[in-house]
């Protein structure tokens, strides 16, 4: 079976009610859309990768018993593609499977990274409108802001896919920034004027 990213969508929606986690979800699918972009990637099957990942992350959070195992007991189920269920195992990086793919090592990056970011854009009064990767840094030099963010893992997984840091968080806020509306970061200026 070969997914869209609409039958995904709505078999997330299906398991998952809060807003803050499908916010999250999108905000990992525009950046996973983003790195197949720029490296000529399947950017649906990205897509369909960077909204699936946390499917049953609400449902059974505990990550001793629960996710993502029985994501990936389902999307097997369901026939996804082996790379994305592949992918999807490779972000828990406590099942330890190795991310061998391009979109599983870019899965792993922009997970953490995009959801530490939507946290810098919420304290903007622009919201991640003009938010550029020093401010970022900056957010993430400070242990306190986001503490369960793990900063090695961020920079870490930048490294596995073999990125600039930088432009790693560029692209990463350029694809957020796209969708800032969808994704609640216009910021307090911006809905204010709306």
């Amino acid at each position: 079976m070969r997914p869209t990213r609409d039958e995904a969508w709505e078999l997330f929606c299906e398991w998952t009610q809060s807003e803050s986690l499908r916010k999250h979800v999108l905000g990992v699918e525009a950046a996973m859309r983003a790195c197949a972009r720029e490296y000529g990637e399947d950017e649906e099957l990205w897509a369909v990768t960077g909204i699936v990942h946390d499917l049953d992350y609400e449902r059974y959070p505990d990550l001793e018993t629960g996710h993502p195992r029985k994501a990936l007991e389902e999307l097997e189920r369901l026939g996804y593609p082996q790379e994305v269920i592949d992918a999807v195992a490779g972000h828990a990086t406590f099942l330890g499977v190795p991310r061998e793919t391009r979109m599983a090592k870019a899965l792993y990056a922009v997970d953490e990274l995009s959801g530490f970011i939507a946290a810098c854009a919420l304290v903007r009064p622009t919201g991640i409108h003009g938010m550029k990767p020093k401010s970022v840094k900056k957010k993430l030099g400070q242990p306190s802001f986001a503490a369960a963010v793990n900063r090695d893992e961020v920079r870490e997984a930048a490294d596995e896919l073999g990125v600039d840091f930088d432009e790693h968080l560029q692209r990463v806020i350029a694809a957020m920034d796209e969708h800032a509306v969808e994704l609640g970061l216009e910021g307090q200026e911006q809905q204010a004027s709306a």
